[in-house]
This record gives C-alpha cells, sequence and structure tokens, in this order.
C-alpha cells in the first residue's frame, strides 16, 4: 500500500468512527426517556404479578388476565 492509500484509509477510519460515536450520542439522546421508561413499566408489571402470585408468567400475560377482569371475562 502506498503512503497516500494509507493516509486516506486512516482519515476514512476516522471519519467513520466519528461517524459512528455521532451516531451512538444521538441513539442514546433520543431513546433516553423513552426505554428508561419502559424498563420501569416493565418492573412495575412484574412486581404486580409477583405480589399477585403469577412467578413465572409473561408481562403480556399478565396485562392480558387484567385487561379480561376489567372486561368481565373469566379466567
Amino acid at each position: 500500500m502506498t503512503e497516500a492509500a494509507r493516509k486516506v484509509a486512516e482519515q476514512t477510519e476516522q471519519r467513520l468512527d466519528d461517524l459512528a460515536e455521532s451516531v451512538q450520542h444521538r441513539f442514546d439522546r433520543i431513546t433516553k426517556g423513552r426505554l428508561s421508561g419502559q424498563s420501569q413499566a416493565d418492573r412495575s408489571v412484574d412486581r404486580g404479578a409477583t405480589e399477585r402470585g403469577r412467578v413465572g408468567r409473561g408481562a403480556g400475560q399478565v396485562r392480558s388476565d387484567q385487561h379480561r377482569r376489567e372486561r368481565g371475562g373469566s379466567r
């Protein structure tokens, strides 16, 4: 590889590293509230399942059961 080609490759690599870092920072900024809010919601559903004796059931099933009760269905 010539000196000029090596220099271009190094510059390209640096630009890609900078771009990747920029994308990561932007992703973190955009999703900061959404992901932390989702994590908190998941923990509260899991905690509620444990309190109702439904350990081992997924959050989706717990929500389905709650929805069914609110609509007057039976289990």
